[in-house]
Formats: C-alpha cells, sequence, structure tokens
C-alpha cells in the first residue's frame, strides 16, 4: 500500500484514539453521533474499500503465519457489536477469523483465573481473532455488579480496594506480553448514546421480528448508565497503551461505526506489513521443473499457460518467455 493511503487512514481513526495516559470522561471527550463531516451515501463506498484492504491484508497474515491479531469489541447492549463483525469481515476468508462471544461464566471456568477463559480463545499465528465482549467484562460488568466477586471465589486478600488498579495492571502485562510474542492487540469501544440506546430498544420491542434480540435484564441494565460510563471511563483511562491501544468509535450512526472499526482493523496490519513468505531459490527451481512438466500437458490448440498469456509480468517473474499455444498436428 501506498504511504499516502496509510497516513490517510490513520489521520482517519486518530480522533478515535485514547491517548495513553490521559483521562478519560466519555460524555466530555467523545461524541456518539461524531461522523467526520461525511455522508452515508459516501460512507457506503469507503466500507467496500475498507473491507477489500483487509481481505488483502488478511491472505498475507496468514501467508506470513508470524503474526496474529486479537480485535476486542467493548458496548453497551444494542450498540451494534454484532453487525459491526458481520460487516467488517465480509469479505474476508472465514477460515482465517474466529469470533468468540463471552456470556457469563461457567462453573467450569470460575474454578479458574478471570482471565483463563479468553487465553483459550486468543488467535494462533496468522490469523484474526475478535472478542465479542472480553476481558474487559472483568471491569466492567464485575465493577458494576461487584456480587460478580463473590462468585469468582477470591481469597480474602486478592479482594480488597485496590482490585480494580490491580486489574488494570494485570490487563495491561498481558497484553504488553501478547504484543512482544507477534499477537498484536486492537481495542474498539463503541460508544452509543442513552437516546439512541432508548430508541434501538424501543424498536426491538415495535418490530415483531427483532423481539427475540430483547431482554428484561437489557433494560435494568440501563438503569445503571451512570454507573457504566464512570466504568468505561476509568477503564479507557488505565488501559489505553502504545502497545495495544483504544478506540472510542462513535456508534449512533451504524453505517459510521463500521466504516471506523474497518479502518481500524486495516490500519492494524497495514502497521504489521505481513509479506508473502519467498520459498527460496531451490523451491523455486522446483518449481520451474513442474511448471515445464505441467505446460507438457497442455492440449493441442491450448495455452501452455493461460494465466502467463494474460499476466505476461507473472511469466517474465520466473525467468522464462511465455510460450506460445501448440499448433494442431
Amino acid at each position: 500500500m501506498s504511504d499516502e493511503r496509510a497516513e490517510r487512514i490513520a489521520g482517519f481513526i486518530e480522533p478515535l484514539r485514547v491517548k495513553p495516559g490521559s483521562k478519560v470522561r466519555l460524555e466530555r471527550d467523545f461524541d456518539p453521533r461524531y461522523k467526520a463531516g461525511l455522508k452515508k451515501r459516501d460512507g457506503i463506498e469507503l466500507l467496500r474499500t475498507g473491507v477489500s484492504l483487509l481481505a488483502e491484508y488478511q491472505e498475507r497474515l496468514a501467508a506470513q503465519d508470524t503474526y496474529g491479531v486479537l480485535l476486542c469489541l467493548q458496548a453497551l447492549d444494542s450498540a451494534g457489536k454484532d453487525g459491526t463483525i458481520r460487516h467488517v469481515m465480509s469479505g474476508v476468508n472465514p477460515q482465517g477469523v474466529r469470533v468468540s462471544s463471552f456470556k457469563v461464566p461457567s462453573a467450569e471456568e470460575l474454578d479458574h483465573d478471570y482471565l483463563w477463559r479468553y487465553v483459550r480463545r486468543l488467535p494462533t499465528r496468522g490469523e484474526i481473532a475478535i472478542f465479542n465482549r472480553s476481558h474487559y467484562e472483568e471491569v466492567l460488568v464485575v465493577r458494576v455488579h461487584p456480587e460478580n466477586l463473590l462468585r469468582q471465589k477470591l481469597p480474602g486478600n486478592a479482594s480488597g480496594r485496590d482490585l480494580w488498579d490491580r486489574r488494570y495492571r494485570e490487563i495491561n502485562r498481558w497484553e504488553r506480553y501478547l504484543t512482544d510474542n507477534g499477537f498484536k492487540v486492537v481495542k474498539i469501544f463503541l460508544n452509543l448514546s442513552e437516546e439512541e440506546q432508548r430508541i434501538r430498544f424501543l424498536k426491538r420491542i415495535d418490530l415483531p421480528e427483532k423481539n427475540w434480540k430483547f431482554s428484561a435484564a437489557d433494560v435494568r441494565e440501563r438503569r445503571r448508565w451512570d454507573d457504566y460510563q464512570h466504568a468505561f471511563s476509568e477503564m479507557l483511562s488505565a488501559t489505553s497503551t502504545k502497545w495495544a491501544p483504544w478506540y472510542v468509535v462513535p456508534a449512533d450512526r451504524k453505517w459510521f461505526g463500521r466504516i471506523c472499526a474497518a479502518a481500524i482493523l486495516a490500519h492494524t496490519l497495514i502497521d504489521i506489513d505481513p509479506q508473502y513468505p519467498d520459498v527460496g531459490e531451490e523451491a523455486r527451481k522446483d518449481l520451474l521443473v513442474t511448471k515445464r512438466d505441467l505446460e507438457r500437458e497442455a492440449p493441442a490448440g491450448a495455452s501452455a499457460d493461460p494465466y502467463a498469456e494474460r499476466h505476461p509480468s507473472a511469466a517474465r517473474a520466473t525467468g522464462r518467455k511465455h510460450r506460445p499455444k501448440k499448433k494442431r498436428g
């Protein structure tokens, strides 16, 4: 990719990045309706471009087999996590992407440390793993509902007043460990306004085909809006790091949020800049021997190498001239 295009993507997402060490207040610092001056009709084409870039770089990521990418999505109910995943990843090879959703922990998971169930779903090299909700639930839902700490069966000296600061430090160190070992961590918070959530909840009630998506528990959580805003602000302030930054994506306009998510993930892959492996001189010689054998098998009147005929530069790359079609008789 040209430096110009890479710089344009970096500039587009920069206003969304939480500067490491900054003190965040969501209601003051990030507008859920921000759209960078774009119109929806322009955004559709931008999303297509972003998805195309992701497909190209994902293929290179898988071929290189050196880096993995972990994308963490956090948001309140109805902010659009599922739709973001569906649209942003629509053009990539599903074999190279794994999505994990984390709900209430099981009895087995509660018998381990709080990061255990997330470690089990980390990406392999060459893979993109998406956490639909993530290890940050442990400093969000658990913080807003401290009764959940009792289920985690922590020893007495592990649940004191400094619990949240300690978890922030542990998460930062874990993410640093992952990045040091070739697993890039990128984190997106979908920032939804209280009024937009109300409207989306009503839509789920009004449309019969959306009823299944609504739960009374969603409304109960909505009553804790201020508590969640405080928990999100503290989380963003404490855990946006140089090696694993947070991006606060405006979520009131779904189309714009999807563009931002695609650009953020594309920026991560561009920064990695994965390359197709060089097979080496000996392997290349073997390929040329195989190529000659396959060319000899061409039927009468057929091109020895149809691809090379259409793409002469590919034939030149092998160091051999393109062979013309065989003559009949």
